[in-house]
This record gives C-alpha cells, structure tokens and sequence, in this order.
C-alpha cells in the first residue's frame, strides 16, 4: 500500500478511518435514553418480583395444609368422661392464628401419612390415644380402671415415643423446609396456649392440696410438643432442595437453549452478527421467511435441549452425586419441560425481536423464582403470586421434579400435574408463534424485502468482481 494512501489531504497528516468520537456520541441524549430507561425498568421489576414474593412469607399464608390426627380415647374421672385431646384439636381448629393461617384436616393416621407421602402436608399433629389418661396420671389423678399412665407410642410409623402430655408434630421436608418452618411456627405457639389452658383445668380438678415438685412442675406445663421429621428426604438431596435446584436449572436449559439458537441461527442466516474476539463476521442474508425462520430454530430446540438436560442430569447425578432416582423419566421430564421453555422463548424472539430476551428473563426467570414455591411455599405467597404460579412454568417443574425425587414419581403427587402444564404450554407457545409469525408473513412484514434482498445479492457480487479485478 502506498504511503500517501495513509495521508489526509492537507499537510499530509494520518488519514483517520474512524472519525467517530467518544464525546461525541456521549453528549447525545438519544445515546443515554434507551439504556437507562430499559435498565431501569427490567432491574425494579425484577427486584420488585423476586423481593415481594419473599419479604414477609407470614403475613401472607393462608390455608398452608397440615393434617391433624387426634387419636386420644379420652379418659373417666369419678363419673365424668375427660377428652382433652378432642378440646385441643377443637381449639387449634378454632383459634384464628391457626385457622387463619393452616388449613388443618383431621384425619385418621392412614390418610395423613397417604398425604404426606405424596406431598400434599407440610406437618401432621398426631395426639396419642392414651393422652387424657396420661395427663391425669402424671397429675396423680390416675383415672378410673387404670393404674398409671406411662409413655404411649404415637403409632408405627412415627420418628420416636411421645411422653406424658406429649404431641408429636411430624414434618415433612420433603415438600418444602420453609414450608415446615411456618407450620410449626404457626403450631408450636398454640400448643403452648392450649397448654396453659388444660393446665389450669387439671389444677382445677388436682385441687390444692400438697403436690411434689415434679407435679407442680408438670401442672404449669403439661402439653409439650416432640418434633420429627417424617421420611426425611434422601441424605444427597440438599436438605429437600435438590428438586428446586433441578427446577431452575431445567428452566436456564431451556431460557438458553433459545437465546443460543436464536443469535447463532440468525447470524448463520446473514440476519446477525457474529464476533468472537477481534474476529466480526456478517453472513450475507439468505432469502427466507419468518416462518420458516422459526420452524429451524423450534428443530433445533428440540435435539439442543435433549443434549443440554441430558448433560445436566449427568453432572448432577454422576459428578455431584445427587440423589436422582427413575434418571430415565427425570430426563423425559426435564427434556419436556426444557423444551416448552426454549420454544416459548424463541416465539418472543420472533414476535418481539431484541425486547423479546428481556420479557423472556423476567417472564420465565424472575416472575417463575417470585411465584414457584421452591424457597417461600405457593400458601405463604401474596394473592397476585399465588395466582401467577398457576400459570408460570418453573411452580410446574418442581412439582415433577418433586414427585421423581421424593415421592417414588407418584402421578398424584405433581407429576401429572408437572407433564400436563409442560405440554399445555409447549402447545400455547408453538400455536402463539405460529399465529404471528405467519401474520407477519402474509402482511409482508419481513425482517428484509425481497428487494434489499436483490439489492444486497448486487452488491455483493459487484464487491466480489471488484476484488477479483485487483
């Protein structure tokens, strides 16, 4: 290349290629507009979401299940017959920081631990049969036809032996440990006050004659609560959060499995750019349609997203070690779901172009974190999340993901649930895409015209002629 070509046309200084200047651009307001105001409004309603969901889980539960299981056959005193196992189930049902906030069911022990088992109650109270009597033993009012009360077994299956006065609350971390956490917070303060209660009515009926120490000790606080967990989740499952891990990680497969093949299809297609490094690269555009467009982008999703869920499944289960059993339909199922969420992706891509990953992150990502019930449970969220998690693919998946890893892939235990939302919304998403995609087609709303097609095509070839001319 000859010197001079290096020079400007006066003085023969360097001839600058690029004359765009950094003030330059910076003083235009234009510049600064769209970035602060799109930055400003994804970051509010992100935190907006994500905080509002969990700030207060206790001001906003309402009707969080828990199974009440009252076995106590009560006891005779003298000629009156004492139930005070049916007085504190009656109590708790009736005191409205329980009512208010539990949904408890009483049932036999059959049906709570069938519940339990299938993820539907965070906690069971279990009252032994033996209760009243031990109650009244323990206060030296031994009653009639029984000698002394001693420790009665909550039952079979129960984690350990209930004492004198003792409920046993079983929790079930299996369906959520924040979940459990509410429940026996909500519990344990009104056992307390039913506590109090009873104790002033075996005061009542002990007299107050002289009592040892041991029974006076046990008069101001004969109800007590013994807590364990019941079929605690398996030892390599995150203390029962492994299937809202799996859940999220299920969604980002699919989120990125579309924003993936939505950047490189179009930049193989000549309708994006390509820069790795220094390396910038612009394809010359093809001649297709929108249409068409999305069918080989919604082609690829689904082997990519086979490939990617298959891949995590085996860094969890094989590298990590998670606890994953059935790994067959586990894959099926996060193969499905992954799926949905890549073809709903790539649809708001087509529909919105570049805005279309934002809607994406904050529809799929944030508002599914916000309203899915991995961390704070579906009952502890506000009216405007619980109704939002109906709907919102990330609640869907770790309900299956739930069922697999937990509770034997029961189908009532959320993963029919779980497989129908997955193919409800691949079905929305791929008739959505569908719908306007076409629109836009038949209203010949293309990404290029046919005519700048031609004219590029031109150009090109004049510019490649040009080339092989020098």
């Amino acid at each position: 290349m000859r010197r001079d070509s290096l020079l400007g046309p006066e003085n023969g200084t360097p001839r600058d290629d690029f004359p765009v200047r950094v003030r330059d651009l910076l003083r235009q307001r234009a510049v600064w507009v769209l970035p602060l105001v799109l930055a400003s409004v994804v970051v509010a309603s992100m935190t907006a979401l994500y905080l509002a969901s969990a700030v207060n889980p206790l001001a906003h539960v309402r009707d969080l299940p828990v199974e009440a299981v009252n076995s106590d056959r009560g006891a005779t005193l003298g000629t009156e017959h004492l139930d005070i196992g049916r007085r504190i189930e009656t109590g708790l049902r009736a005191s409205p920081a329980v009512s208010g906030r539990l949904r408890l069911e009483p049932v036999t022990r059959s049906e709570a631990e069938r519940a339990m088992n299938r993820g539907r109650a965070y906690a069971t109270v279990v009252i032994p049969p033996d209760f009243t009597a031990s109650l009244l033993a323990q206060a030296g009012l031994p009653p009639a036809g029984s000698s002394a009360a001693g420790p009665s077994s909550a039952g079979p299956s129960s984690a350990g032996t209930a004492g004198a006065g003792a409920i046993q609350l079983l929790t079930n971390p299996r369906a959520g440990t924040l979940g459990v956490s509410l429940a026996t917070g909500i519990l344990q303060p009104a056992v307390a006050a039913a506590s109090r209660t009873v104790s002033g009515q075996l005061t009542a009926v002990a007299g107050a004659g002289p009592h040892d120490a041991a029974t006076k000790a046990f008069l101001a606080n004969p109800v007590t609560v013994t807590t364990s967990q019941f079929h605690p989740p398996p030892a390599s499952s995150a203390l029962g959060l492994s299937a809202f891990y799996l859940a999220l990680l299920t969604l980002m497969c699919g989120f990125l499995a579309g924003t993936i093949l939505h950047s490189t299809v179009d930049a193989a297609l000549g309708y994006g750019t390509s820069e790795v490094g220094p390396r910038w690269t612009q394809l010359q555009p093809k001649a297709i349609s929108r249409w068409r467009t999305l069918l080989i982008k919604w082609a690829m999703a689904a082997v990519l997203t086979a490939v990617v869920t298959g891949l995590m499944l085996a860094v969890a289960a094989g590298a990590v070690g998670m606890d994953a059993p059935h790994p067959l339909l586990l894959w099926l199922y996060a193969w499905l779901c992954a799926a949905s969420v890549a073809a709903g992706t790539i649809v708001l891509f087509a529909v919105l172009g570049t805005p279309g990953q934002l809607v994406a992150i904050l529809l799929f990502v944030y508002a599914g974190l916000a309203s899915a019930g991995g961390t704070v449970p579906v009952e502890a969220l506000p009216g405007f999340f619980r109704l939002l998690s109906e709907a919102e693919p990330l609640r869907q998946i770790l309900a299956g993901d739930r069922a697999i890893l937990y509770f034997g892939a029961q189908a009532d235990a959320g993963l029919t649930r779980g497989v129908v939302a997955a193919a409800i919304g691949l079905l929305c998403w791929l008739a959505v895409g569908t719908l306007v995609v076409r629109w836009y087609d038949r209203r010949a709303l293309h990404r290029l015209t046919p005519e700048l097609l031609a004219y590029v095509d031109r150009s090109v070839q004049d510019y490649r002629a040009q080339e092989r001319a020098e």
